[in-house]
């Protein structure tokens, strides 16, 4: 299997160790920032307010993590993630995985989308309830295909994986994964796919990925949340 302890990378240990910095570093500039005076913000970037819920396309990639897209604003429980596969290559696999621990060093597969669709069962294809805050990230993989089913009842595409891992490494399972055997630890599978380039369109973050995958992604968090958020800051009628 890949990403095994007995032979690892050195790249890709070195980028792990960026990874877990990088996801450190992004709550800093939010700290360090200086306030200008006379600069009054109105809204936050990239949002509507639609049928009971603030839509939001402001997601990011940070140049110290070329490979990762993640929502400017943490996702809280009751968010739902909305991700759309606009072309996606024939040996790609798009991931949303969550960090499993404190420093993120092991990471939980949520949603993997295969070119047959969301390998997961239940639920719209296209989104992603949140069940808890936390930090979640999206990035590409490419896996070794098949041009026909390998064996009776066999599909061309993974559809199961190993639940928990580093951040950034996806292993399959099953029967697939044994029929692909040392092709798994070929050099050309072994690091996740940079994005070539990223733009806002309206509440929507599109992303095209080296190689010509395309994506875009939002975010949804409904209103009742946000007047319960306004109601708790909310200084309480009685006096000091």
């Amino acid at each position: 299997m890949p990403y095994s302890d007995t032979s690892p990378s050195i790249g890709r240990f070195g980028f792990l160790r960026l990874f877990a910095l990088g996801l450190v570093l992004m709550a800093v500039p939010a700290l360090a920032q200086t306030e200008l005076e006379k600069v009054v913000v109105t809204a936050k970037p990239h949002n509507a307010t639609r049928g009971g819920y603030e839509v939001s396309g402001d997601f990011k990639v940070d140049a110290r993590m070329p490979y990762v897209v993640f929502a400017a604003q943490p996702l809280v429980a009751g968010d739902i993630l909305k991700v759309q596969p606009i072309r996606l290559g024939d040996d790609a696999y798009l991931v949303l995985q969550e960090c499993a621990s404190p420093d993120c060093s092991v990471a939980r597969v949520v949603r993997v989308w295969s070119p047959l669709g969301s390998t997961s069962h239940g639920g719209k294809e296209d989104q992603v309830r949140i069940q808890h805050e936390n930090k979640y990230f999206l990035w590409l993989k490419k896996l070794p295909g098949f041009f026909s089913p390998p064996c009776f009842g066999c599909s061309t595409h993974y559809s199961s994986f190993k639940y928990e891992s580093p951040p950034l490494v996806l292993v399959p399972t099953g029967t697939l994964a044994a029929y692909a055997g040392t092709r798994l630890d070929l050099p050309e599978y072994a690091e996740p796919i940079a994005v070539e380039s990223h733009h806002h369109d309206g509440t929507y973050f599109h992303v095209t990925y080296a190689g010509g995958t395309r994506i875009r992604v939002q975010r949804l968090r409904a209103m009742t949340d946000r007047r319960d958020e306004v109601q708790e800051a909310a200084p309480s009628g009685s006096q000091p």
